[in-house]
């Protein structure tokens, strides 16, 4: 045997011993996860006493105290230095809009209505913001996307002016599915993306057409945000380009607009091709909103186990702690949103994985985090500021493992992953749930763009692989007719109102399962040569090769 070929078969041995050893340990910490712990640190989170969780409330005060108190007692370590809280400063931001926006050209003049035409707000914090005589450009998609070699706004100049645009992207509106995605929504197809861009290329104002297949909503949805308030972070003395004034029209006034300027729908079509420019639509727009702002902090809760070897790099498990707080009554006069599966379940979830990993007879190679996040339910505020202001380096984060909501029906033989395609996290789900004799399914409705609508997203935004799993609906011994009523049941009748409170028939052995499948992946990566990688399509892979 030559001397070469033997080194290459012992190598080969070791390497097989030792994943070998990975195997037989896997067990390791599994049996620390228990459902009636889980439950019952549901039932407190979601009690009534906690007031519904709202950030800035004493329902807060209550729950960062008592996530505090359970990391403690587990053992974990402070995560954000010698504290287990990150102070996440705040705006709330009150707008009231004039109830008329007038369009107008040399051809005339006509009103839109507020709340039925249009919904405006703003993003700046002007006691009064004023949109006077603004041109109107129509955009397309209002998309920059090199990995796509794409962008509507090239060669145009937008400054001072208002840019209309359509939402969702134009995979979705073609018939070529080799445009972006195809159906499958992108980051660029956000309503959110939509009005950063238009921000970045220094537009004045940006408005989205309102489609209610593109966006998955009808348009009622965001009329819920009419001369309402809004949490941003306070980015106080940051440089940010932010639009005036943003909002949506209704898709009538979006028709309304083109046929006072001439055009008609063709328009909208001839955007979804690659060759498509932007148009001014030579006519202005005057529009008025006046502003209150209110500055407050709220908090994020972070604790940790250090890495044995590296203690430097790290995995991160998040769920958002916040819920609704006290609002409207419904029909039983009950006026506290409990958000008892939304999302005290997978707040009390972190707490069982925290659990897990502190069990481990094999402390992990890498630093495991715990970050229960704030203000979610307002604009995933609370992982946006981690994201900006990072305790761990973003180029040492290896993932982010994101939960919000967890089953409470029972078994499931499948397991939904969020966002097809993104990144290597997807692989390590698919081989653990194989393992367990399970299997990964899909979002039902990727044209939703569910994976930008929770806490992983702002991970993402800044390059670092992320992770986004729902509950199954393959429920054993009764199947996917069984719990997509369960899961449709939920949506229709508790989701965002009082009644999603904590029920003592709830089945979490299924919950368990799932967290028990995330645990492993989190071990996989914590005792994993290199680091994960974004697949060749995610709009994320370049920000991460930048780091």
């Amino acid at each position: 045997m030559q001397k070469s070929n033997y080194y290459l078969i012992a190598a080969a041995v070791l390497l097989f011993t030792a994943c070998q050893s990975k195997k037989q340990n896997n067990d390791d910490g599994l049996s620390a996860f228990n459902a009636d712990s889980l439950a019952g640190n549901i039932k407190v989170l979601a009690s009534d006493e906690f007031m519904g969780r709202k950030p800035f409330t004493e329902g807060e005060t209550k729950t960062i105290e008592f996530l505090e108190k359970q990391f403690k007692s587990l053992g974990l370590e402070p995560g954000n230095g010698d504290s287990y809280l990150q102070e996440v400063p705040m705006v709330n931001i009150a707008t009231k809009a004039d109830p008329i926006m007038q369009i107008s050209s040399s051809k005339g003049k006509f009103d839109l209505k507020g709340l039925n035409d249009y919904v405006i707000w703003t993003d700046k914090t002007d006691s009064v913001i004023e949109l006077k005589n603004s041109e109107i450009v129509f955009a397309g998609y209002g998309v920059v996307a090199p990995e796509y070699n794409w962008n509507d706004y090239a060669g145009l100049d937008v400054k001072g002016k208002v840019v209309m645009v359509m939402v969702n992207d134009p995979g979705f509106g073609s018939a070529d599915t080799t445009l972006f995605k195809g159906k499958t929504m992108t980051y660029y197809g956000r309503w959110t993306y939509k009005f950063e861009e238009a921000g970045r290329q220094g537009a004045k104002g940006c408005l989205i057409i309102h489609n209610t297949a593109a966006a998955s909503y009808p348009f009622k949805v965001v009329q819920n945000n009419w001369n309402t308030s809004r949490l941003r972070l306070d980015n106080r003395g940051k440089s940010e380009k932010l639009c005036d004034m943003i909002g949506w029209v209704s898709a009538d006034a979006a028709k309304k607009i083109l046929a006072a300027a001439g055009k008609d729908s063709s328009l909208l079509v001839a955007a979804n091709k690659p060759d498509f420019k932007p148009v001014s639509l030579n006519m202005q727009l005057s529009a008025k909103l006046k502003v209150k702002a209110t500055y407050n902090k709220s908090h994020n809760v972070i604790a940790k186990i250090t890495g044995s070897k590296h203690p430097d790099e790290c995995i991160i498990y998040t769920a958002h702690w916040d819920h609704l707080g006290i609002g409207k009554a419904d029909e039983k006069g009950d006026s506290i949103y409990n958000g008892a599966l939304d999302n005290a379940s997978a707040t009390a979830g972190l707490l069982e994985l925290a659990r897990g990993f502190k069990s481990m007879k094999e402390q992990p190679e890498r630093t495991i985090v715990f970050l229960s996040v704030t203000a979610e339910e307002q604009g995933l505020w609370g992982s946006a500021w981690y994201a900006q202001n990072p305790v761990y380096p973003l180029n040492k984060t290896l993932a982010n493992i994101n939960m919000d909501c967890l089953n409470g029906y029972g078994k499931t033989n499948d397991l939904v992953v969020v966002g097809k395609g993104q990144s290597d996290l997807e692989d390590y789900v698919m081989e653990y749930a194989k393992d367990s004799g399970r299997y990964i399914a899909y979002e039902s409705h990727p044209e939703a763009g569910h994976y930008y609508r929770s806490d992983h997203f702002n991970f993402a935004k800044v390059g670092v692989p992320a992770l986004y799993v729902n509950s199954g609906v393959d429920v054993v011994g009764k199947g996917k007719e069984f719990g997509k009523q369960k899961s449709d049941e939920y949506t229709s009748q508790r989701y965002h109102r009082p009644s999603d409170e904590f029920n003592d028939t709830w089945n979490l052995v299924g919950a368990i399962e799932d967290l028990q499948l995330l645990f492993k992946v989190g071990k996989h990566l914590a005792a994993q040569e290199g680091m994960p990688q974004w697949k060749e399509g995610s709009e994320f892979k370049a920000i991460r090769e930048k780091q």
